[in-house]
């Protein structure tokens, strides 16, 4: 990995989320093979994403703003308590302001607002993802020992992986709603698309002010863990199946923590 090490933290931010990006377009890629999956399938992923992603926050996230919180001199407790509940209540109020549209678009039955509402829904799930990893590479900037670029490789590896399921579940309902193959893929793959404008402004944020690096890890913490509780984990078990669902978010959860054991 030395040889990473000569790319800028928002440079590498960048490259990261492009990853993440071709995976979410490898997922909306299956709209070429299959006009629908097996929603028991489809569910599996999305319940193996979410461990993925709660493992992510944990050791990739909030582990490092509790240790470089004591580095910089703060109590380990109030930046990292604080940045995750603000983390939450910043997706909680994306999910206020998509709710209002949403009624209108109940009122109305129109099936493009529910093709719209689809796409917006990944799409603002995606952005604290993408400013997760910015977070986490910007972090390198300084040095800290809780900074790493295992750490941060770890975090962007693991969000690809659950990315793959949220790019198959924009295209394919798209492909059933009448759409063509290749439009059902453009918007599934275009749904990612702000993970690395968001990864750049949170790498960018962190590399110039660097007190607010703790509030900023465990900020995007907190992002991801509403977006597994209030979305991935209900919409995983929609269809019944809890108990499979719940052993693959457990062995998703043990695959993150490998990874990031692996690369540290």
């Amino acid at each position: 990995m030395n040889q990473l090490i000569c790319f800028s933290p928002v440079t590498l931010a960048l490259l990261a989320t492009i990853f993440t990006w071709l995976v979410t377009a490898l997922g909306a890629g299956l709209v070429f093979f299959f006009k629908d999956v097996n929603k028991r399938i489809l569910n599996s992923m999305m319940g193996f994403a979410a461990g993925v992603m709660i493992a992510a926050s944990f050791w990739s996230l909030l582990t490092p703003a509790i240790e470089l919180s004591d580095e910089l001199g703060y109590n380990p407790v109030f930046p990292t308590a604080l940045g995750f509940l603000f983390g939450g209540l910043f997706i909680r109020l994306t999910d206020f302001i998509a709710g209002k549209i949403h009624k209108k678009e109940s009122e109305e039955k129109n099936i493009w607002r529910r093709m719209f509402l689809l796409i917006l829904a990944i799409t603002l799930h995606n952005i604290p993802e993408g400013l997760a990893i910015g977070v986490a590479f910007g972090a390198l900037n300084f040095g800290y020992d809780a900074a790493t670029l295992a750490a941060a490789l770890s975090l962007a590896i693991g969000i690809g992986i659950q990315n793959f399921p949220e790019g198959a579940a924009v295209s394919l309902p798209l492909r059933r709603e009448g759409l063509t193959a290749f439009k059902s893929f453009m918007y599934g793959q275009a749904s990612a698309i702000v993970e690395p404008i968001a990864a750049v402004i949170g790498a960018y944020l962190v590399v110039y002010i660097r007190a607010i690096l703790p509030y900023a890890l465990s900020f995007a913490a907190g992002a991801m863990i509403y977006v597994v509780v209030k979305e991935l984990i209900p919409e995983s078990q929609s269809e019944g199946n809890e108990g499979l669902i719940s052993i693959m978010t457990i062995i998703g959860f043990i695959v993150m923590m490998v990874l990031d054991v692996a690369l540290g």
